[in-house]
């Protein structure tokens, strides 16, 4: 008896519904850690997706967890970006304990993506000066308050 691509889908898959909105979720943390650490690394999405061999609309839907990573293109994706593939699952919980990125967790990625896209390294080099220096501070005082 043949079975349409629709009776496929929903057939053996029906029963398997909620281990893959499992998945969807630990492949959303794994693109989130992708994109934090490419950000990190002052790369764009672009060049992520020539250094690995994928398209850019393909490296954007990794790190929107849209399409699934295989292991082989994982475990480039650590070499690429310096980090063992285990890193990418850090800080992955069960749904119910999953919690979304903090106030300022948001704010340092957005500060790295922005220093990212200066041009100028005169600039950035000026900007990364001035949090020293500010960190600095801050310690001194906090030293001090101590």
């Amino acid at each position: 008896m043949a079975t349409t691509n629709t009776e496929r889908r929903t057939g053996a898959n029906a029963s398997a519904e909620r281990p893959g909105q499992r998945a969807n979720a630990a492949d959303r943390h794994v693109g989130a850690r992708i994109r934090e650490r490419r950000v990190m690394m002052g790369l764009s999405q672009q060049q992520l997706a020539k250094m690995i061999g994928v398209t850019y609309q393909q490296a954007h839907k990794y790190e929107r967890g849209l399409n699934r990573i295989s292991a082989g293109r994982l475990f480039e994706i650590g070499q690429v970006l310096g980090v063992p593939v285990s890193w990418f699952f850090e800080g992955l919980a069960p749904e119910s304990d999953a919690q979304e990125a903090s106030p300022r967790q948001r704010m340092c990625l957005e500060l790295a993506r922005n220093f990212a896209l200066i041009d100028n390294e005169k600039h950035q080099e000026a900007l990364s000066q001035m949090a020293r220096a500010l960190a600095a501070q801050s310690q001194a005082e906090r030293e001090g308050h101590s």
